[in-house]
């Protein structure tokens, strides 16, 4: 039995996405190139450059194509142990190789190019956010959240500290500092009696 042209497409495009990421590894982000993803892939440049217009195009389908790890909700019925769950599989997913250090060459790479920043923002960041907000918009409408909270600032306030500690600081992110975050947010700034 042969493989169809939709097969070899598809085959072609799986074997162009990890040479991107096994290079982006091996060299960093800066220093790949859409010359030494073809010759790793064993393609012409034409033929990536059809399916996408830049390297920083192909490094965001490239590193979505891995297999996404669960950042869903758990709905336990208790929404701060469904949020600190949620933060700790994201900084599971974001402390360690691969998916760490290329996720933030791709938000470097944002910074640069607004088409991959439009894409990361649709693929993978607004899914994340929809669902911390349909998590805490459950949460309002069983009387566990503030009927008049401005949800999409808690998920901003709530992601903050790991995009700091991801970007800026570049320390590292664990349950424990997950804990800390959560302790100063929903305990550590009200006052005790």
């Amino acid at each position: 039995m042969t493989i169809g042209p939709p097969e070899r497409a598809v085959a072609r495009t799986k074997v162009i996405m990890q040479a991107t990421l096994a290079l982006a590894q091996e060299s960093g982000y800066a220093k790949l190139s859409i010359e030494a993803v073809a010759a790793r892939a064993g393609v012409g440049k034409h033929t990536i450059y059809r399916r996408w217009p830049s390297k920083g195009l192909l490094f965001l389908d490239s590193l979505l194509s891995l297999n996404e790890p669960a950042l869903n909700f758990p709905d336990t019925g208790d929404v701060l142990a469904d949020l600190r769950q949620q933060a700790y599989a994201a900084v599971d997913l974001l402390a360690n190789p691969p998916w760490g250090p290329l996720y933030q060459a791709l938000v470097g790479e944002a910074q640069h190019d607004p088409a991959v920043a439009a894409g990361l923002g649709e693929r993978f960041i607004r899914p994340q956010t929809d669902r911390t907000i349909v998590r805490l918009k459950a949460a309002q409408d069983q009387g566990q959240v503030s009927p008049g909270l401005d949800l999409d600032l808690v998920m901003a306030i709530l992601s903050g500290p790991l995009y700091f500690r991801l970007l800026i600081t570049q320390e590292p992110m664990t349950h424990d500092y997950v804990d800390r975050v959560f302790e100063a947010i929903f305990t550590g700034l009200s006052p005790r009696h």
